[in-house]
């Protein structure tokens, strides 16, 4: 048997598991090594863990990057360029929503609003590895390009040259050839090769996250990410081969990849487990080991698919895909997911490469207040109140000639201040007003 069948009450039990001690101990060394040594420490750490020789670069800056990409070959370009212009399309629609807005504020010349105005440096983090994950890029800076964030730095181990083209297709100023803890430590305290950034956003390893969590109480980040999950709810109208072929998508992630299968249909369990051995035997490696092992830790389920819904509104999964005979009618049951994927053409795959929505989502049923990376990230909805008459005159005591607040609306707000016994928020309201001595 290739994944499990267990029932639901072992996946409720199933926690998240927390970060080791030693991975926060030794991200947290990591952190005040770089914050206190800046360059030195970047570089040391960079040898160890990341391939970093002496004398390669450390940085690659916006001309580094743009040759990367003169020197790609057509197709790779041609793939990475599209892949951007739909993500960079869905993000434009999704700055859209976020308008800044002036409105009367109960007097005569004040009103108040809200601006959206974008954070000022970004640092952005793609994972290394056996491949370069060159959607990772994609997925993390343009949102922020979008937003209009002046400064965007890059930060992935080793980056290949790929991963330079893609940066300089989505948009980065810079791009930090470091991984791990470390990189985490150069993009929030600079390193001595970047300005410190003021938020960091993008999925890693157990090192990347327990950096991100130690940095959180100085820097914005988006979210601790853990293993890649995709939880598929089905009956007998989906395609078992389908099927199977989106669970091996995300199993060949990682060896701690969470995938899970939910059907009232037994026969759909076993057509599902038939074609994920005939698929599995075909991978290449390690794809294929790598997705064996995962699978060996998945979960087929059979319930009811009401019951399947309410489930995976407790498990709030990353990934939730629904291939039933109604789709839309069970996909609007569930409320509690990273992003969501209607109906059997609406594979998971289509948004890890592109499509549109961000693939950098929310995992460990922190879907359930958490959403996926998006421009909204990038942006800090400023709210103002405006006195448009305060140029016109001077905020002196004998000038007779301004404006004051009218006495109702003066003597709300000092009445609400000395319900909670705040006199002096009392009195600096009431000298405004229209009939104060003061």
């Amino acid at each position: 048997m290739i994944m499990p069948i267990k029932d639901a009450a072992s996946l409720l039990a199933r926690a998240a598991n927390p970060l080791p001690a030693e991975v926060l101990a030794g991200a947290q060394q990591i952190l005040e090594d770089v914050r206190c040594h800046g360059r030195s420490a970047v570089e040391n750490y960079a040898a160890q863990w990341d391939g970093w020789v002496a004398g390669q670069p450390m940085l690659y800056d916006r001309a580094a990057c743009e040759a990367a990409l003169a020197s790609l070959p057509d197709e790779p370009r041609q793939l990475l360029q599209t892949a951007a212009q739909r993500i960079r399309a869905f993000a434009a629609r999704q700055r859209q929503l976020y308008q800044d807005f002036d409105m009367p504020a109960g007097a005569e010349g004040l009103s108040m609003g809200v601006r959206h105005i974008p954070i000022e440096r970004v640092g952005c983090y793609a994972p290394g590895g056996r491949y370069p994950l060159v959607s990772s890029v994609l997925m993390t800076v343009i949102p922020a390009q979008v937003a209009g964030v002046r400064q965007i730095a890059l930060a992935s181990p080793n980056p290949a040259p790929l991963m330079l083209a893609a940066a300089a297709i989505a948009g980065a100023h810079a791009v930090l050839a470091i991984g791990g803890a470390q990189a985490i430590a150069t993009l929030a305290f600079g390193g001595g090769l970047i300005d410190p950034c003021d938020m960091i956003v993008g999925p890693g390893n157990q090192w990347v996250a327990a950096a991100k969590q130690m940095v959180a109480n100085q820097r914005g980040i988006d979210f601790l990410a853990g293993p890649s999950e995709l939880l598929i709810i089905a009956d007998d109208a989906a395609n078992p081969a389908w099927i199977a072929a989106d669970l091996l998508a995300q199993a060949e992630h990682d060896t701690e990849a969470i995938v899970t299968l939910l059907t009232p249909s037994s026969a759909l369990l076993a057509s599902v487990q038939d074609a994920l051995a005939a698929q599995l035997s075909t991978l290449p490696q390690p794809n294929q080991s790598t997705a064996r092992a995962a699978l060996s830790q998945g979960a087929m389920v059979q319930l009811s698919l009401e019951q399947a819904v309410q489930l995976a509104n407790q498990l709030a999964p990353e990934h939730l895909q629904i291939m039933t005979e109604n789709p839309s009618h069970w996909g609007q049951q569930c409320t509690q997911y990273g992003g969501i994927f209607v109906g059997a053409r609406a594979a998971e795959v289509l948004g890890d490469y592109g499509l549109g929505p961000n693939h950098t989502l929310p995992t460990n049923g922190s879907g359930r207040f958490h959403a996926g990376l998006s421009v909204s990230n990038f942006l800090k909805p400023k709210t103002f109140i405006t006195d448009h008459g305060a140029a016109a005159h001077t905020q002196s005591a004998s000038d007779q000639a301004s404006p004051a607040l009218p006495s109702q609306l003066a003597r709300e707000i000092a009445a609400l201040a000395r319900l909670e016994g705040l006199e002096a928020h009392a009195r600096a309201v009431e000298c405004r007003a229209q009939d104060s001595e003061v």
